[in-house]
């Protein structure tokens, strides 16, 4: 999966507080008024990319005379950007989409669609429904919203799912949803390569193609004048960035990008999701170490320990040749957390090959992960070629023990930084005490502490003193007179 659409449902996440947090929608922060009568909503599932995909859509709609609301009784269009990697996901979608008939009733010229992945891989059972949705747009097809909505408004219903080999939306500048103005999404490329065996988005976002990055910079430049201080380039493996063509003068890749990146715009921190495994290069984690605005935080999916189950998932790397990668990022970029993706039960795993998973986890020493059962989608390699043959029961206790694990890994790491000073991006303040703030730390940790006078987009120096299961507590670090 996602490699980044892997957050949209069910999963089990260890000390992590990334957007989405959970399984409820992000809808996006109000806009300034507009003249046209017509209002979108909004609602967006699942991962990273499709936050920015929504961020991209209200950035069209905008331009051509939609306004924005955030209260659903007041919409004339409700799109939902879904995602179709697990099928708990699409099951929430479905149920969605019986609220928002139930809407219809009471505003029968209200327009309802689904954009996204599951537009892509469903199109027919979401026409098949009547007067369920209005619209079924995939993922490449956004620049044709506005006149899809204009014959969906005539009666018809409106199908765009074709899918691109250059279409990147590079020209458009998204609406930000972060009501802090603290982070932002940029997408760097669009689709993948890799077809694991167990994953959709090849098929529902089809083949990579990256961005112009002048566009990149520019986007960047944009947020950095507007005061953001955090940028997460999203790909669904960066680490394929390429641009330019065996003519071209100059080639860049990845690495390139982000130190072209960090360089133009030191005042920005920057992440980025997702890194596979097979690609990230020690020119790479050398670029990360050279540069202190690039954060130190490697997600790193390994999807299984054991090199059997990998094969079989199509991952492209060996248990051991993981397990050297992860020795790279610790001697190259010391003090850099990582995290990872695992999958319980996948197709024959056996128990064997379960308590390799749990070895390996522990030989890396993860900071946080995400974690889930297998769950078989359709068209998939997996589907088509091997038996989902290990019994809900198993794959239940094996989740519960990753899931154990993972806590006293989670634990030993925050453990590890009591006593220790962060800098500390601030992001909001605390649910739990307006007298208190959190932000993150380079490590993507996150950090509740006095607020004092500080507010969103402060850096702040704060030494930890305690931890909870979810964060880091601590106070500002002391100056001198």
């Amino acid at each position: 999966m996602r490699n980044s659409c892997k957050f949209a449902d069910n999963y089990i996440l260890a000390n992590m507080s990334l957007k989405p947090k959970d399984n409820s929608p992000l809808q996006a922060a109000d806009l300034l008024n507009n003249t046209s009568n017509r209002k979108l909503y909004i609602e967006t599932y699942g991962c990273q990319m499709n936050v920015s995909d929504s961020e991209v859509v209200v950035s069209i709609m905008q331009e051509n005379g939609v306004g924005y609301t955030s209260e659903i009784e007041k919409a004339d269009i409700i799109l939902v950007n879904t995602c179709s990697i697990r099928e708990n996901a699409e099951q929430r979608i479905w149920g969605r989409l019986d609220v928002f008939r139930q809407i219809k009733k009471r505003k029968p010229d209200l327009l309802v669609g689904v954009i996204g992945c599951m537009a892509e891989r469903l199109k027919e059972k979401l026409l098949e429904k009547e007067k369920l949705v209005d619209l079924v747009i995939g993922p490449d097809a956004y620049r044709e919203l506005p006149s899809l909505v204009e014959e969906a408004g005539t009666g018809q219903r409106a199908i765009n799912v074709l899918l691109s080999r250059e279409e990147t939306y590079a020209d458009i500048s998204p609406v930000r949803t972060d009501k802090n103005r603290v982070s932002a999404f940029v997408a760097i490329m669009r689709g993948c390569n890799n077809f694991c065996s167990y994953c959709v988005v090849p098929y529902t976002r089809g083949e990579e193609r990256s961005r112009n990055p002048e566009s990149i910079l520019r986007e960047i430049g944009e947020l950095d004048e507007k005061g953001y201080r955090e940028v997460t380039l999203l790909g669904q493996n960066v680490n394929s960035y390429r641009w330019g063509n065996r003519e071209a003068t100059e080639k860049l890749d990845f690495s390139g990008l982000l130190e072209k990146a960090s360089v133009n715009y030191p005042g920005m921190r920057f992440r980025f999701s997702t890194s596979h495994p097979r690609d990230i290069s020690d020119k790479l984690l050398n670029t990360i170490a050279n540069h202190s605005n690039i954060c130190r935080h490697l997600h790193l999916p390994a999807q299984s320990g054991s090199s059997r189950i990998l094969k079989l998932m199509n991952r492209g790397y060996s248990r051991e040749q993981y397990l050297d990668r992860v020795g790279a990022i610790r001697r190259i970029i010391p003090g850099c957390a990582i995290s990872t993706d695992i999958i319980a039960g996948f197709c024959s795993e056996s128990e064997t090959d379960h308590k390799q998973t749990l070895s390996l986890m522990e030989e890396a020493g993860y900071d946080f992960a995400f974690m889930f059962k297998y769950s078989e989608r359709p068209d998939t390699d997996a589907a088509k070629k091997l038996k989902d043959d290990v019994s809900e029961e198993v794959k239940t206790r094996r989740l519960n023990e990753i899931i154990e694990l993972q806590g006293s890994l989670s634990a030993k790491s925050k453990e590890a930084d009591l006593g220790k000073t962060f800098e500390v991006l601030v992001e909001g303040t605390s649910k739990k005490s307006q007298r208190e703030l959190y932000g993150r730390t380079s490590q993507n940790k996150v950090v509740v502490f006095p607020a004092g006078d500080h507010k969103p987009g402060d850096y702040v120096n704060i030494s930890v003193t305690r931890f909870t299961p979810a964060t880091l507590i601590g106070v500002q670090e002391a100056t001198g007179t």
